[in-house]
């Protein structure tokens, strides 16, 4: 049996979960405890404020956990970074009054900022040799300037949006995050063997993400342009069709690469193209 820690609701709760069961373990939501377990794979399942997430892992209370790296890098916990995976996007940034005579990081001298990561935020400025006051705000940050608690901020951004809605301006990115499976350093051999196991089952549900399969007949005669157009994770598969001089060509195609493609493709006479969903990506 491992255990693992998830945050205990919003967009990285929904995003682990959909993870979870797309790797094959279930998990019944309507029947959330603090501590659940998978229905059909040795994995507890433990709820936790996702800043307490990191230090649960690393005394070992938690085997594994999905937190953000933004929240690793705050804790400074001994934990192993096991795996990126790619959603929970975001980043943490400085922000000023959209009135600030801001020109560069020096305007941040003697200042004060307000923050949830001061721990990120000092190393920075230690980094860059800024000396200012850091203000420790447990929620709602971006108020803070406005109601004369700071000068500044150092916040999480996703889209800009409560920034904006503050009257504060994005003016220097500190640091890029997303999701990550953290582990403890010392998993005995048995809890390492269902990680590998869950490890290679996320591996294949985030290899299929941001993929297309993709199927056409094509001119047997234009085979070899085609595959210099669509390689495949090892080679194309080409099969001859019954109408002579035709072959029909699968292969897997990035989502962001799939209509470039396809428009080449169909200059080379491609026809009949279909472009399915991939499930999962095993190697």
């Amino acid at each position: 049996m491992i255990r693992i820690a998830i945050q205990s609701k919003g967009r990285l709760n929904e995003e682990s979960v959909e993870l979870l069961r797309d790797a094959g373990v279930t998990i019944d939501e309507q029947k959330r405890k603090f501590l659940g377990r998978a229905a059909n794979y040795p994995l507890e399942v433990l709820y936790l404020r996702d800043d307490d997430i990191p230090e649960v892992v690393a005394d070992g209370s938690a085997d594994i956990g999905i937190v953000g790296l933004n929240e690793v890098a705050e804790t400074r916990a001994d934990v192993n970074i096991v795996r990126r995976l790619g959603f929970g996007r975001c980043r943490i940034s400085l922000a000023v009054p959209k009135t600030a005579d801001y020109t560069s990081l020096q305007w941040f001298q003697g200042k004060t900022i307000a923050t949830s990561y001061p721990n990120v935020l000092q190393r920075f400025f230690d980094d860059k040799g800024i000396k200012a006051s850091i203000r420790v705000i447990k929620g709602s940050v971006e108020i803070a300037p406005a109601a004369g608690i700071s000068d500044a901020i150092f916040d999480i951004v996703s889209s800009g949006g409560t920034l904006i809605s503050n009257g504060l301006i994005e003016v220097e990115r500190v640091f890029e995050s997303e999701a990550v499976l953290i582990g403890g350093k010392n998993l005995s051999a048995e809890k390492q063997a269902i990680l590998d196991s869950l490890l290679f089952r996320i591996d294949a549900v985030s290899d299929s993400r941001g993929k297309k399969y993709i199927l056409m007949n094509l001119p047997s005669d234009k085979i070899d342009e085609a595959i210099r157009i669509l390689p495949a994770l090892r080679s194309p598969t080409v099969m001859p069709l019954a109408a002579e001089g035709w072959c029909s060509l699968h292969s897997v195609v990035k989502d962001c690469e799939l209509w470039d493609k396809v428009e080449k493709l169909k200059a080379l006479g491609a026809e009949g193209i279909l472009v399915l969903q991939l499930d999962k990506v095993i190697e």
